[in-house]
């Protein structure tokens, strides 16, 4: 097996700059749109999968559907039909709780050869439930006659495994791959294998239970003579990675047929919504007096514990399907912090894990350097092989500051002193590398710029090629500093000062202390812009400004970098037309050169983002425009399928009567978009805790205009909980205790 190790250097070589290589890398391309397809979704751990919403994975060109596995798909193409034809939608939905798909489809008119009518549409129903568990795909298949006569049905599933990787999938180019290997076929079963470059075999496992009446390596036939209102099942369970079950001497079924499909189907499906169950009571609940506002929390935080993996350091949020479900530094990150008061669990699982995984040493290739926190890892072909950067990659900027943010944060919403104890070295590894690697040129200012041809060239989170350019629309040269993250950096600063002050480390608490305030005034005259009324997008190379007005700004808000003079100036920019487009706030405003609201970063809406900001607005007293925020990725999701706002849309203005404008190819979902409205609560309602005193404080609190209340309930302070409602009077907001468990105080600020 062919790895790439990581490679210890005296010394790192100098950074390439963005403009070394201008065409996209590791692109997604736009041949097929996700939005047009209505992907339904599932996930358990490192397996996912993507369906239509026949339930069907139908391969072809630009299509993502299929069943993954540790970034290989092990089922391309996977396809049923009635009578050789595609049966009929009725409706196609997700359990609330993400546990389960259902497909309820029936036939259309069939006709024999002679072009006779054979059946009628509408007689035959076929439901398909489906879910994923411990890398394997459990469906159920009931097919059930609603004619007066007796009925004989064939159903058809063809299947394929392509045994494609992830960033094949996505678009990049193999000149080369390794083999298939001869389909394994028993009367109950199919295993479809490949060996990749790599020498590792990867296989695909197809298991039937009735055995069908015909079985290939690529379709399995099944026979139903049904009475009038009767149903018949059929079970299938498809295992990736799994066990070899090869015919025995004498052609008698494997030991595998003896654990009985159909009981497996259910013990699998009981055991995969207890554990969801398990994950998602960890977390306060929220209800409000808007239903639709309620089912679009509640899908957002089912698809967080959908998202959420277990790691042996603890749960993680993966960062969105289907081209990000694996581990992603800053969106984890991000996610923890949009959705840490809901529950602190997920924060110190992410902090757990990129601490195990904190880069040690120098890596070009992997971008890595010492103290550095991850930005993604793979576990494909590719990755393995080294064709692509990604099997452990650090490549982002901001992951590192994020990480002492986070820290810090989870500190104050938990008082778990013994955790950042055990942290501390990473942070400590942390904050060198901001002081050290991190500022490339010495002048107080964390950049970016990949050490190798390969590496990202963009590091922040617009990561797109073109992403960070002058007023001009000439793209910037690097090393690049981003406005973002000086203002992630000073966050950094204040929560490392807190943390060594909970530690007992009182002279590096004040040491940390003042170079956040050095930060912050260097920052001012550096990156504020009079004329432009807000923070430029970036420094280049040169020092000179990127001129752009961007979302970027308000994540200074966010960290409090912001001197307060500057605040209603940048707030009003972001709110102005040209930037605030009535869903959202665009990642770029339309004034600006690059300005596409079809682009990925350069006009277009991100709820994440958009969270950041109104967190931001929120920290300088600006909640109703926070609220404004809400409202409109609210409305958004009035248009939306299932309610589950999509990693970004695009940036036209908000018309009456219309919804937003999707993006091809966004993922959905994604965690951190759907973290994004439980942190607009937070900001609205002025949400904080003080955990010395065991204080739930809701500082100034604001309703938006689409909810007359708020409760939530189980909501933690150290060993106790509280549930609170909040409700509309007149122009204030009333905060009522309705009930509490421990020493829990609540205490409201208006």
């Amino acid at each position: 097996m062919q790895t790439r190790t990581a490679e210890t250097v005296a010394h790192a070589p100098a950074p390439l700059s963005a403009g070394d290589a201008p065409l996209a890398q590791f692109f997604i391309p736009a041949a097929a749109s996700l939005q047009e397809r209505r992907p339904r979704i599932l996930k358990h751990g490192d397996t996912f999968a993507v369906f239509d919403h026949n339930g069907d994975a139908l391969a072809g060109p630009g299509s993502p559907e299929g069943l993954y596995h540790r970034d290989t798909r092990h089922l391309s193409h996977f396809y049923l039909t009635i009578g050789g034809v595609r049966p009929m939608l009725l409706s196609s939905n997700s359990r609330d709780d993400n546990a389960s798909l259902t497909c309820d489809l029936t036939n259309p008119d069939l006709y024999d050869a002679a072009g006779r009518l054979v059946l009628a549409h509408d007689l035959i129903h076929i439901r398909r439930s489906r879910f994923l568990w411990n890398g394997a795909c459990f469906e159920r298949l009931s097919v059930r006659n609603f004619d007066e006569s007796r009925r004989s049905v064939r159903i058809e599933i063809a299947f394929a495994a392509d045994f494609a990787d992830i960033f094949e999938v996505r678009g990049t180019r193999r000149e080369r791959r390794g083999s298939d290997h001869q389909a394994e076929i028993t009367p109950h079963s199919v295993t479809l294998a490949y060996t990749g470059l790599d020498g590792r075999r990867r296989d695909t496992a197809l298991h039937f239970d009735p055995a069908p009446v015909a079985l290939t390596a690529s379709q399995a036939v099944f026979a139903f003579s049904l009475a009038p209102r009767e149903a018949q099942l059929a079970f299938l369970e498809i295992h990736c990675d799994g066990e070899r079950h090869r015919q025995t001497a004498d052609n008698s079924e494997p030991p595998y047929q003896k654990r009985e499909t159909r009981r497996a189907f259910f013990v699998a499906l009981r055991d995969a919504r207890r554990a969801l169950r398990i994950s998602s009571s960890r977390a306060a609940t929220v209800a409000t007096s808007n239903e639709i506002c309620n089912e679009a929390v509640r899908r957002g935080v089912s698809d967080l514990y959908m998202l959420v993996t277990n790691t042996p350091e603890g749960p993680y949020p993966y960062a969105g399907i289907p081209w990000f479900s694996t581990v992603f530094g800053r969106d984890a990150l991000i996610t923890a912090l949009e959705m840490l008061w809901l529950d602190p669990t997920i924060a110190r699982g992410v902090l757990r894990h990129l601490a195990a995984n904190q880069a040690t040493q120098y890596d070009p290739v992997a971008d890595a350097e010492p103290g550095k926190i991850l930005h993604e890892l793979r576990q494909g072909e590719m990755a393995e092989l080294g064709e692509v950067p990604f099997r452990r990659y650090y490549g982002s900027v901001d992951s590192t500051p994020l990480f002492v943010m986070l820290a810090g944060a989870y500190l104050a919403r938990t008082g778990d002193v013994a955790i950042l104890t055990k942290l501390w070295p990473h942070i400590d590894a942390a904050l060198k590398w901001i002081e050290t690697d991190g500022d490339r040129d010495g002048d107080g200012f964390v950049e970016y710029g990949r050490r190798t041809a390969d590496g990202l060239i963009n590091q922040g989170w617009k990561d797109s090629h073109d992403s960070i350019f002058h007023a001009d629309g000439s793209l910037a040269s690097g090393p690049i500093a981003l406005v973002e993250v000086q203002a992630y950096v000073y966050g950094a600063w204040r929560a490392a000062a807190h943390i060594a002050q909970a530690l007992g480390y009182g002279r590096r608490a004040q040491e940390f202390d003042e170079k956040a305030r050095i930060l912050r005034k260097r920052f001012d005259e550096s990156f504020f812009d009079e004329d432009l009324a807000t923070y430029v997008l970036a420094l280049d190379g040169h020092k000179q400004p990127c001129r752009v007005r961007a979302s970027n700004a308000g994540h200074a808000l966010f960290t409090g970098i912001a001197l307060p003079e500057r605040a209603p100036v940048v707030v009003e920019t972001l709110m102005a037309r040209s930037s605030f487009s009535g869903w959202g706030v665009r990642t770029v405003a339309t004034t600006e050169a690059r300005y596409n609201p079809m682009s990925y970063h350069n006009g277009s809406v991100w709820p994440h983002d958009n969270a950041i900001i109104a967190a931001g607005f929120a920290r300088y007293g600006f909640r109703h425009q926070a609220a404004r925020v809400f409202e409109g990725l609210f409305s958004s999701s009035l248009y939306i399928d299932q309610r589950r706002l999509p990693e970004l849309f695009c940036g036209f203005p908000r018309q009456r009567s219309r919804g937003p404008t999707f993006y091809p190819v966004a993922c959905i979902p994604q965690a951190w978009a759907a973290a994004a409205p439980l942190s607009l609560i937070q900001s609205c309602l002025g949400l904080g805790f003080n955990m010395a005193d065991h204080e739930t404080i809701f500082d100034e609190p604001v309703l938006p205009d689409f909810l007359d209340e708020i409760t939530l309930h189980r909501l933690a302070v150290g060993g106790g909980s509280v549930d609170v409602a909040l409700r509309r009077a007149g122009h204030q907001v009333v905060v009522n205790v309705l009930s509490r468990r421990g020493d829990v105080r609540v205490l409201t600020r208006n």
